[in-house]
């Protein structure tokens, strides 16, 4: 599902009550609230739909895909998403 596919269907949802643009100003809303939890605090927990975490990632060995030789990967952050129960049941 693209960006504008999204909107289109939120917009549904609501009855097209909003316009495009509104209802575009509103998922991005959320999507930069989502970001700003997990930034500060680590873990977003939503009811029935699941749990963003912050998880590190251990430096490790890796491999240039080019040449093949032998580099270091730098340890770093990164979002992981456990689907809850009800979430994962309806996949």
């Amino acid at each position: 599902m693209t960006k504008a596919e999204l909107i289109d269907n939120v917009a549904e949802r609501l009855g097209n009550k909003l316009t495009k643009k509104e209802t575009g100003a509103a998922v991005q809303a959320v999507f930069d609230a989502l970001s700003d939890g997990i930034k500060g605090s680590g873990r977003i927990q939503y009811p029935d739909f699941g749990t963003f975490t912050v998880a590190e990632r251990a430096a490790r060995q890796g491999r240039n895909p080019r040449t093949g030789a032998a580099m270091e990967i730098s340890a770093s952050k990164t979002v992981r998403f456990k689907p809850a129960p009800k979430f994962k049941g309806n996949l």
